[in-house]
């Protein structure tokens, strides 16, 4: 009788062992120096044109760091949303969260035709999602990390998926961002940091109007300032662009969270976040210290980009970041 017990704590111990293992064999297929052998030149093939295309436009930074963001948060960080459609599938780029808003796809093509002048057939796109928007951070002033590499390509997108609510929309309620970064293995604390980065790039009128005409917890002045190029009516102005961070929205910085204390949020995603809410303190901590927010920021990044990837295998190496081989 003692035995028996004995053998099956052994084997419970044994199967929850061999459960950690293959769990975290998952991620360990991801490292920083994945390309080392293969193509010891690809990140400073990437950071030039990176480079390049920031200096020709700084607003780019923000994008390129927007389309890993929306990338991984579909089906995981796999490169599907490069996909054009085709005769088997419709893909992601013309999802309500993206048509007509994610942007650098051009970008990303002179990247990836670059790396496989230098290294045919072994970089991925999805890892060069993930390059370039570590380099976005860095070339506007914010902090550098060490990227994961290892991930492969889908062979397919999902406009439904893209479709489905996993990318929360900028009219989202606090318990509605927590779910879905939650839902991505990601925690509160991941949200508010990672929302930093709206620090940089601009939103259209017809994602804030509600905010700027119909909420109370926005300051006046700023409300009407943003009123001058935001018509009310739906229709008018609908394109019309604003910085979501006024005072510096070429830098990387946490002025982002200052603007919130003063409820000079643009989005209604953005001032949740300081409102009388469970993230308040985040905020509060974060646009007092920088190097708080650079922290978990960083550390946030490495998480989102662990979400779902194709190893080993499953997959592919796109020679063409915008097809399936």
């Amino acid at each position: 009788m003692e035995y028996n017990m004995q053998m099956r704590s052994w084997l419970i111990v044994l199967l929850i062992s061999m459960m950690i293992m293959m769990g975290d064999q998952a991620h360990a297929q991801l490292t920083s120096d994945f390309y080392r052998e293969s193509c010891p030149s690809l990140f400073p093939a990437v950071r030039r044109v990176v480079q390049q295309a920031v200096a020709r436009e700084r607003r780019m930074a923000a994008s390129l760091l927007r389309l890993f963001f929306h990338d991984c948060f579909v089906n995981g960080c796999d490169g599907s949303i490069l996909l054009d459609d085709t005769s088997s599938f419709v893909g992601e780029k013309t999802a309500g969260p993206n048509n007509n808003s994610v942007r650098g796809f051009e970008v990303i093509d002179r990247i990836k035709s670059r790396v496989e002048r230098l290294c045919p057939g072994v970089v991925s796109c999805a890892d060069i999602l993930a390059i370039t928007a570590r380099d976005s951070v860095r070339l506007l002033g914010g902090p550098s990390w060490s990227v994961k590499l290892g991930r492969r390509d889908s062979k397919t997108a999902s406009l439904s998926a893209a479709n489905s609510g996993v990318i929360p929309p900028p009219t989202s309620t606090l318990n509605n961002l927590i779910k879905r970064f939650r839902a991505q293995g990601l925690s509160p604390r991941d949200l508010v940091a990672l929302s930093g980065a709206h620090t940089i790039g601009q939103a259209k009128c017809a994602t804030f109007r509600n905010r700027i005409y119909n909420e109370s917890n926005i300051d006046l002045t700023f409300a009407l300032s943003r009123q001058r190029t935001c018509p009310p009516s739906s229709g008018s102005g609908d394109n019309n662009a604003a910085t979501l961070d006024l005072r510096s929205p070429g830098r990387f910085d946490r002025n982002y969270y200052r603007l919130l204390l003063n409820h000079r949020g643009l989005l209604t995603s953005d001032q949740v976040l300081f409102n009388n809410g469970s993230t308040d303190s985040l905020v509060v901590a974060y646009s007092r210290s920088l190097d708080a927010f650079y922290s978990d920021f960083v550390k946030a990044m490495v998480k989102m980009g662990d979400i779902s990837p194709l190893t080993g295998s499953n997959g592919q190496i796109r020679t063409n970041c915008r097809k399936p081989n």
